[in-house]
Parts: C-alpha cells; structure tokens; sequence
C-alpha cells in the first residue's frame, strides 16, 4: 500500500513496484484517512491485507502520525504481519523517533529507489536474497 498525498510520487512508486513485479494487488492512498479506510476494506473485510505499507509523513486530512495512531487502536486478524516503512522528504530526527515510538519497521528518505526497495523487500520478506542488488 502507498500512502502519499503527492500523486506524482505515488505514480512513480507504483511504476517501481509494478516494473519490480513485486506485487499483484497494490493499495494506493492519498492521506491517513484513505488508508484506514483501505485497511477497513481489505483487512477487516476482504482479509486481502497489504504486506508492506510506505507511508509518507507529512499530508493532509490524517498525517502518516495520525494514521499510525489510529492504525495501532485496530483490531484484526495478522495486523502484526504488516510492514509499515515511513517514507519522507522529512531529515527531522524527532520524526524518526517518533515513528520509532509507533513501532514504525523502518524510515526511509524519498524517493524510493529500486535499490531502496530491494533492501525493504530483503530485510523484512527474505526477497531477492539471493539475487543481486
């Protein structure tokens, strides 16, 4: 699932995604509340949760914090197995410690490159272990 109110961004992370053949199914939102509202639709209802959420941190309506916050307050069946990455333009130390403190799996700065991928993909999903970088 992308989360990003800059749908430039988002488009560029879906030909990245989509050119990787990583995924079959890819959720895209434009802000914390559009995501909640996708995770109520394929978690809670369809249980076709995403593996990997990239959240941005900075967007209107709900922020990535806001999402966070309410996201931690669900309850549903193998919440626990979702990779949540902020993805942010943001340098601020505070940011990441803050999504430390919601239990964030890992910041990264944008853009998302492939290599910037692979690593996510590799970290958290033994993927492309054993292809090269």
């Amino acid at each position: 699932m992308l989360v990003d109110d800059d749908s430039t961004t988002n488009f560029l992370n879906e030909l990245l995604i989509k050119g990787m053949g990583v995924t079959k199914d890819l959720y895209i939102s434009s802000d914390g509340q559009q995501a909640l509202d996708n995770i109520h639709t394929h978690c809670v209802l369809s249980r076709r949760c995403p593996n990997l959420i990239l959240l941005d941190v900075n967007m209107p309506v709900v922020d990535g914090f806001g999402f966070l916050k309410k996201f931690n307050s669900l309850d549903f069946e193998n919440k626990e197995d979702i990779v949540i990455v902020m993805l942010s333009t943001s340098l601020n130390s505070r940011d990441k410690e803050l999504a430390s403190a919601f239990h964030v799996n890992d910041y990264l700065c944008k853009p998302l490159t492939k290599a910037g991928l692979k690593g996510i993909l590799k970290k958290h999903f033994d993927f492309y272990d054993h292809e090269e970088a």
